[in-house]
């Protein structure tokens, strides 16, 4: 890893290890903000001694990013548009970072001293589009295309959708296991526990799946909160020191014919629908492969893509093999060529068949473009790991006593949390980053309802607001962050 220093100036390769840093520190951040809502029902119902839960939750956490892909880290990263994604330099990427993490780390700690359960989704999420946007009105784009719409979208959808079916799946399993189990010790709280039977701990198959819900959540929430810090990485590392990281230099040949294979069909598919696609793709437009590249991807430019990629790509058995600037130009031709294929999927005129031939070849495209080093992976995971193991008391009294107006029973923390392990999973199959924050409060708020127990109005609404305000917040923060360094140092 530390080859990736060489012929960086002074200023370069310090920009670059202060913002490595900075992700880093933001994962940290991340795992005792976040992280302590993974433990805050198994901590407060006392099936664990906080210090064991809080080690086998960073534990897990550590497990979760090295085990969860990449998929949601580039879900982050592709919220910026294409266009920036191939065009920034080494200054404008540090300050695009820089805004981004300074922006997700003051929120975070902000909510965190105060203990409300905020999301450090919504914040990163927020910073992204802030900068993003940013960009498009200093530049002179479109507001439009500022930011990759469509995705946002799809992750909008996931954070609204995710606390909503929170809420509801853990009414229901709580209301369920009231019907199953009416007079059963599980719908009892720690204090009527310790009043009524003199024991401090749950009964034994309670605590045993409160300790292993609470430990999936952890899982969970590494495997999608942790990819976010590797987005990052990545997104530092393709933007200061491109040349060693554009694409995967531990592909194999394999890897590199799959690549190959992929864009050799994506041209004969496009040549098979010609007539449907014709107002959109040029296929006959003549031969510039050889011209500088364009400032944006044109689905008109799709051919010359194409060629590109199967001229330097046919018999090549290794990337390093290809110069610094060829390796830089065809993972700009395939990310313009999944980025119109993303278009062409979106017009729905493709036959059935022939579109899912089409989602096939889009991950065939980036197999070898979206990737993490192991020791990326592995500094993500150990910071968020180590982040887990400290600051957690603040949220969980908050999650613990001050969402309902009464204290939680064990059947509701065991509700609100495997409420929390499906809905992340889910959202982690799909490759949608969702708030551990959000759908961990959410069920537990669900449960407090289905009880009848009450919220606590008053911390319910301070939840709500810190939710409401994060995106603007973050955006107009990230964004302000991002105009003055630009205009401050010209970059």
């Amino acid at each position: 890893m530390f080859d990736l220093f060489s012929g960086l100036s002074l200023a370069v390769g310090s920009g670059l290890v202060l913002a490595l840093a900075l992700v880093l520190v933001f994962e940290f951040i991340n795992g005792f903000h976040d992280t302590a809502n993974a433990v805050a029902t198994v901590i407060y119902t006392k099936a664990m001694p906080p210090h064991l839960a809080v080690f086998f939750a960073g534990l897990c956490n550590f497990l979760g990013v090295l085990l969860g892909g990449v998929g949601v880290a580039y879900a982050i990263v592709h919220l910026l548009p294409v266009d920036l994604l191939l065009n920034l330099g080494s200054g404008r990427s540090l300050v695009m970072v820089f805004s981004m993490l300074i922006t997700a780390i003051a929120w975070n700690l902000g909510t965190w001293y105060f203990g409300i359960p905020a999301s450090s989704s919504h914040t990163l999420i927020g910073a992204i589009l802030g900068v993003g946007l940013a960009n498009a009105l200093m530049t002179g784009l479109p507001v439009g295309v500022g930011v990759n719409w469509s995705k946002a979208l799809d992750i909008a959808l996931s954070l609204i959708i995710s606390p909503l079916a929170g809420f509801i799946i853990a009414a229901l399993l709580l209301l369920a296991l009231k019907k199953m189990f009416v007079d059963s010790k599980m719908h009892k709280t720690p204090e009527q526990r310790r009043a009524i039977d003199n024991k401090k701990h749950p009964p034994f198959w309670n605590r045993l799946v409160l300790v292993l819900s609470a430990m999936c959540v952890s899982f969970v929430h590494g495997s999608n909160d942790g990819q976010k810090g590797i987005g990052l990485v990545m997104l530092v590392l393709i933007g200061i020191v491109p040349a060693k990281f554009v694409l995967d230099p531990a592909s194999t040949p394999y890897q590199i014919q799959r690549t190959y294979d992929a864009v050799a069909h994506l041209n004969d598919l496009y040549l098979r629908n010609e007539a449907a696609l014709s107002g959109h793709l040029t296929l006959k437009r003549p031969n510039n492969a050889d011209l500088p590249p364009a400032p944006r991807c044109e689905p008109q430019d799709t051919l010359s893509n194409i060629q590109v990629v199967r001229r330097n790509l046919d018999g090549l058995r290794a990337y390093e093999d290809l110069p610094p600037d060829v390796r830089g130009r065809v993972r700009r031709s395939l990310l313009c060529l999944d980025d119109t294929a993303r278009k062409v999927a979106g017009l729905n005129v493709l036959p059935a068949g022939e579109a899912a031939d089409l989602r096939r070849l889009r991950a065939d495209l980036s197999a070898t473009t979206e990737y993490a080093p192991l020791w990326v992976i592995a500094a993500v995971a150990l910071a968020l790991g180590l982040g887990t193991m400290v600051g957690w008391r603040r949220v969980v009294l908050t999650v613990g006593e001050k969402i309902g107006k009464q204290g939680m029973t064990y059947a509701q923390g065991t509700a609100a949390q495997i409420t929390a392990v499906a809905t992340i999973g889910v959202a982690n199959v799909f490759s949608l980053p969702v708030s551990t924050t959000q759908v961990l409060s959410s069920g537990v708020a669900g449960a407090m309802v289905a009880n009848r127990s009450g919220l606590h109005n008053g911390t319910v609404r301070v939840i709500l607001l810190a939710w409401l305000l994060t995106f603007p917040a973050s955006m107009l923060l990230s964004a302000g962050l991002f105009s003055l360094a630009v205009l401050t140092l010209g970059v």
